[in-house]
């Protein structure tokens, strides 16, 4: 058995899942995620549990059981709590302002960058050099953060770009100065 997809995934309450086949839907407070998980693999929901059966230990089949059952935990994690990442703007004059659509990023270019939040996300900004990426959906969440860091990914000579909360910049040491 595959260490990962034998683990039950445990419902919390306040969290509803519904198996139509390979279709699950899970609603929650935090939103509302369905995903069609691969036909070979089945589902079963007894009680608070979701357990992911495989056909056989083939290969493909047991990357598939540990894959189908994180996704699935994902899902609930999302919808139960959410997820967040938290983004670090360093430049001088390098900020980010949150607007309806989304944010309005001052990153050292002539023009100001709009990034659009797409459906099931909220972009919000603590402080001006901070951002912050909520929303169900671990895939998208991650995604959306990657999208805005490679607007100005972090630079290895001053530093100065979009870096993840906690991600260490190597820096260089630049031009040897003089003779």
């Amino acid at each position: 058995m595959s260490r990962i997809g034998k683990l039950p995934v445990t419902v919390p309450a306040g969290v509803t899942v519904k198996v139509e086949g390979n279709k699950v839907s899970v609603k929650g407070p935090k939103g509302e995620l369905s995903r069609t998980i691969h036909p070979e693999m089945s589902v079963k929901l007894e009680g608070t549990t979701l357990s992911v059966a495989r056909p056989s230990d083939e290969t493909a089949h047991k990357a598939l059981h540990g894959l189908s059952r994180t996704l699935l935990a994902n899902m609930v994690e999302g919808c139960a709590k959410g997820y967040t990442k938290q983004l670090e703007i360093t430049g001088v004059g390098y900020k980010a302002e949150p607007k309806p659509f989304g944010l309005q990023l001052a990153l050292g270019f002539s023009h100001q960058v709009q990034y659009k939040a797409p459906a099931g996300i909220k972009l919000s900004a603590p402080q001006p050099t901070q951002v912050l990426i909520e929303g169900a959906d671990k895939e998208k969440v991650g995604q959306v953060a990657a999208e805005i860091r490679a607007l100005r990914p972090p630079e290895p000579y001053k530093g100065k770009g979009i870096k993840y909360a906690g991600e260490v910049v190597r820096r260089k040491a630049g031009k040897a100065g003089g003779k």
